[in-house]
């Protein structure tokens, strides 16, 4: 944890910390936006699921791609956590297990940018409630 010794360094955390908040939960038009839920269970979080939606909030908008991160509970598939809910604008939602850093990374690369399915799609066994 980095200590803030000056007003700049302050401000600065301040325009950061406002703008990933802006990206967990943004209301406008989400539909047009590539939406990420991470699960933070206990299971999710004990397996390095705030690691993983830190990594996907920062990358997303470093790489200026519109999304939508939340968190959400358990989705049931304690066996491959961390595991984050993708939905691309107009298409169904995948999920995906056992995402680390590096695997968010090439979800990032590989299925949001080019839509190309990576490894770890977990067949969903639930239906979104609109």
């Amino acid at each position: 944890m980095t200590h803030i010794k000056s007003l700049e360094q302050l401000t600065s955390k301040k325009d950061e910390l406002k703008s990933n908040l802006s990206r967990l939960d943004d209301p406008n038009n989400p539909e047009k936006k590539v939406q990420i839920k991470v699960a933070m269970a206990t299971c999710g979080i004990a397996s390095g699921a705030r690691t993983t939606m830190d990594f996907l909030t920062a990358e997303l908008s470093k790489r200026n791609i519109p999304s939508v991160v939340t968190q959400t509970g358990c989705m049931g598939y304690c066996y491959a956590e961390p595991t984050i809910e993708v939905k691309l604008p107009g298409k169904e939602a995948v999920i995906f297990g056992y995402v680390d850093t590096g695997r968010a990374d090439e979800i990032i690369e590989k299925y949001i940018k080019t839509g190309e399915l990576t490894e770890g799609v977990i067949p969903r066994n639930y239906d979104t409630i609109d």
